[in-house]
């Protein structure tokens, strides 16, 4: 019997009553906080890996510095330009990213532009810093999606399946009123997230793996799940031929991302990759642990190893005082 999606289910992931709190006369979302502690993380684990890999992870710092506004700028161009439909209707619309509205892709790419400048003028390997920060891009954004879950976004079509997500109301699409749960699309994105990012890290570890191969598998599997996720989602979108915008942007970056692949598996290795490091970044766990002395081995798993660091990645984030969220509790998530 299939269950019908108009009634609560038994069993469900309920709704949270609140996506903040308050610290003094600043209110503090959920949603934010959430890429802040993402973010320090994926610069934790970058630096682990990259010391790992036998680069200097004191770059990271300063490629976080620029990536990080680079990937807030790229993202939400690239939301402008997707969603044009959601930009308040206020003259400075399109730069009012407090009120929601970045985009993944773009941010990648802004962030990812920035960072390889950064790490070209230092001296080091773009390559070898890409495969380190790949797992722990996928971290960061895990993370970024518990924000999701607070903000009541980022879900898919009615179910009434047991791990439904309850949504309230007024976070309900237009038409969909009579439908209490929703697909918890943040979930199975954050599951598939951690599972990619230790998918990497095994094949860093047992297979030879030549950078930037890592990142090329990083782009074409994270887009690979977003092909599905892109076809349970119901939140505002452009949509051609009956398929959402993003729908087709995953499409692409996965056959390109395959591609990259394929090309940098079959190319020779640099000389200076060839001779930093046996094992490039394919020795290091997420946190690049190498205590046992060989620079090539190390235990897989989340921490190990003895740096910790600054900023990385190109999803946004930072401290400061404020607002600490970019994205409010009824914009779309892309």
């Amino acid at each position: 019997m299939v269950p019908d999606p108009r009634v609560a289910p038994l069993s469900f992931l309920p709704s949270p009553s609140v996506n903040g709190f308050h610290l003094g006369p600043l209110f503090i979302h959920f949603y934010g906080l959430m890429y802040v502690i993402g973010i320090a993380l994926a610069v934790y684990i970058t630096r682990r890996r990259l010391q790992a890999a036998g680069g200097n992870p004191a770059i990271v710092a300063d490629m976080a510095t620029w990536a990080v506004p680079a990937g807030i700028i790229g993202g939400r161009i690239y939301f402008d330009i997707t969603t044009p439909g959601d930009i308040p209707h206020v003259w400075y619309g399109v730069f009012a990213v407090w009120t929601g509205g970045l985009g993944i892709w773009g941010g990648i790419l802004g962030g990812a532009l920035a960072g390889a400048w950064r790490v070209r003028r230092s001296g080091e390997s773009v390559r070898l810093v890409m495969d380190a920060v790949a797992p722990a891009l996928l971290v960061a954004q895990a993370i970024g999606r518990i924000g999701n879950y607070f903000n009541q976004e980022l879900f898919g079509k009615p179910s009434g399946l047991p791990w439904a997500l309850e949504i309230a109301q007024k976070y309900r699409p237009q038409g969909y009123g009579n439908n209490p749960t929703f697909q918890p699309t943040f979930l199975y994105e954050l599951i598939w997230d951690l599972a990619l990012a230790a998918l990497l890290v095994w094949l860093g570890h047992h297979r030879r793996i030549k950078p930037p191969g890592l990142f090329a598998l990083y782009v074409a599997g994270y887009s690979a799940f977003r092909i599905f996720e892109e076809s349970i989602r119901i939140d505002s979108s452009e949509h051609f031929f009956g398929h959402r915008l993003n729908f087709y942007v995953a499409s692409i970056l996965t056959l390109a991302g395959l591609t990259w692949f394929v090309i940098t598996q079959r190319r020779p290795t640099p000389p200076a990759l060839a001779t930093s490091t046996g094992s490039d970044t394919n020795g290091a766990s997420i946190a690049g642990d190498t205590s046992d002395g060989s620079g090539g081995g190390g235990a897989s798993g989340i921490s190990g190893g003895s740096d910790d660091g600054d900023a990385t990645g190109s999803d946004g984030g930072g401290g400061g005082g404020g607002e600490t969220s970019t994205k409010s509790a009824n914009a779309p998530a892309t």
